[in-house]
């Protein structure tokens, strides 16, 4: 075995992954890492690689692998972090849904998250000198809150790669006709008006749209079907679920854990239906590179990598 076998083994084992995930990583990742590196090569400064995929689509994984074998056996340090670790505080999310509507308490949804703390990030990364740390935010979710920062992970140096993964990165607004109708239960029940929508619409439009601007390439992973994301983000909360329940045996928490039941995911994923049914239809003609996830979760893709011959006038669009 090989020193890159031995990585993506090692990876496979400490992510539970079945055996056969390797046959993905030659597959998908590695094609998609070679892809990343030429386009560094080319640029030779720091990128920030987009990552979206509704719930499930393997995000987390798929960035993960990506991190490591750029930064071990392509010889580009790699930073990476998730929307999902600059959610607003919890506190700071009851006074966004006391103001603005109250289905803004759930985290996910543009207009949750602390876009200047990504930016500051970001910012801190590119600028870095070899010896510097930026502190990577953290969120725990079994808490519903963003983690101490003294528990935040350090990246020392000035990485060639930042990663950023997320169910919206990438995403845009949609027309207000498209907000008239909603797409679901909660839409037409907790936000008969349309407060709720046009709010996370107009951050789609504004604050968000800069914020991705700062994208040099954006990979999607596209899911099959809402259906299937609701499965997937279903087993997700049942994992988290039994991993807290040992944790717990030894953990000493001073507040209640939060894990949802599976009608209160099926709520939960109603918060994120209609962008990510956007996401769907309008970015495959736009993302850098597709990857299909079926069903099954195996990841195919419609056309490969593109070789990198300059920005990508889609990346410019964004």
């Amino acid at each position: 075995m090989n020193a890159l076998e031995n990585t993506i083994a090692t990876l496979i084992d400490q992510e539970g992954l079945p055996e056969r995930y390797a046959n993905t990583v030659q597959k998908i990742i590695v094609p998609l890492v070679h892809y990343v590196s030429q386009l560094q090569e080319s640029e030779q400064r720091t990128l920030v690689i987009g990552i979206h995929g509704a719930q499930g689509t393997g995000k987390s994984t798929l960035a993960l692998f990506m991190k490591e074998l750029l930064s071990k056996h392509w010889n580009y340090p790699t930073a990476s972090f998730s929307l999902d670790d600059i959610y607003l505080t919890r506190a700071e999310r009851w006074e966004l849904a006391e103001q603005v509507h109250p289905l803004l308490l759930t985290r996910g949804v543009p207009g949750t998250h602390d876009l200047e703390l990504g930016l500051r990030v970001i910012d801190q990364l590119r600028s870095a000198q070899p010896k510097d740390e930026t502190a990577i935010p953290a969120f725990d979710k079994a808490m519903d809150d963003r983690a101490p920062a003294g528990d935040w992970p350090v990246f020392k140096g000035r990485p060639a790669v930042i990663l950023l993964e997320g169910w919206c990165v990438g995403a845009r607004a949609q027309s207000k006709e498209a907000l008239i109708a909603p797409v679901n239960l909660l839409e037409e029940q907790e936000d008969p008006e349309g407060v709720g929508r046009a709010y996370v619409n107009q951050c789609l439009s504004t604050t968000y749209k800069d914020f991705f601007s700062q994208l040099d390439s954006l990979i999607m992973l596209k899911a099959p079907s809402m259906e299937s994301v609701l499965e997937w983000r279903t087993l997700q909360e049942n994992k988290l679920a039994e991993r807290i329940r040992t944790l717990a045996m030894t953990a000493d928490r001073s507040q209640p854990l939060r894990v949802m039941s599976d009608d209160e995911v099926a709520r939960f994923i109603m918060h994120y239906e209609r962008i990510t049914r956007a996401s769907l239809a309008e970015m495959p003609v736009r993302a850098n590179v597709v990857v299909d996830v079926s069903e099954s979760h195996s990841l195919s893709f419609k056309v490969e990598p593109p070789i990198h011959m300059g920005y990508p006038d889609m990346t410019r669009d964004l």
